[in-house]
């Protein structure tokens, strides 16, 4: 399950991107209108998240301009609960907001019953789909644990959060080459400085020495030369 996530303020929106990825869905963040628009494409998205000040427009205007060519569910994040701003947004077709500050907790809850309401169902509804095997390994994205499989044993592998995170990138993206530049856009370190490019070369080792049986000839995070990295589906 796919959702748009429009919000121009990059600590918030990586934030959200990273507490909707643990719940197992994916998402595609972006920080501006023209982003969002440019690369909405009809049936890839199962709801939208949007923020409505935006520096080259409004969610209103990007509300608008979906609504116009899928009637998917919309929620819009707001600074105001004035009237005024939530009777806009209803009569434009959105189906719920939230008032900044706001709890993730709060926001999970608002998008399930908006899903269920759309008769979409929800994440909650495909639990099986937050647990994911690839080869010996398996990763329950709901629990945020890695196992990786030794004859009969399965034992719990230790990842720090930039290599869970890495990690969430690539399975969240299977089957799609990964550039470098992209990996470095969703690489946040916990201070909130940008990844650099030698540092993710060490995250993808340090990665593929974990849960790769062989880090030398690896067959889960595969290298695509002069493109990037993909691991495929299966």
């Amino acid at each position: 399950m796919k959702i748009l996530l429009l919000e121009d303020d990059s600590a918030i929106g990586m934030g959200l991107k990273y507490s909707l990825e643990k719940e197992g869905y994916a998402v595609d963040h972006f920080e501006n209108c023209k982003g969002a628009m440019g690369s909405f494409k009809k049936g890839d998205y199962s709801l939208c998240i949007l923020d409505i000040n935006l520096p080259d427009g409004n969610g209103y205007d990007v509300c608008r301009f979906i609504k116009e060519k899928e009637d998917i569910p919309v929620i819009f994040l707001t600074a105001s609960d004035a009237e005024v701003n939530v009777v806009m947004g209803l009569e434009m077709g959105a189906d719920d907001y939230i008032c900044k500050p706001f709890r993730v907790n709060e926001l999970m809850a608002r998008i399930k019953t908006v899903l269920r309401r759309a008769g979409k169902g929800t994440n909650d509804d495909a639990v099986k789909d937050s647990v994911i095997v690839i080869g010996n390994v398996k990763v329950n994205k709901s629990e945020a644990k890695v196992y990786i499989t030794k004859g009969e044993k399965e034992e719990t592998v230790e990842l720090t959060a930039l290599e869970y995170r890495l990690l969430l990138a690539f399975l969240n993206n299977r089957g799609v080459v990964l550039s470098r530049n992209k990996l470095l856009e969703d690489m946040w370190d916990v201070s909130g400085d940008f990844v650099n490019d030698n540092t993710l070369t060490v995250y993808i080792k340090r990665l593929r020495d974990k849960i790769e049986e062989n880090p030398t000839d690896p067959k889960i995070i595969k290298t695509v030369r002069g493109l990037g990295y993909m691991v495929e589906r299966e």
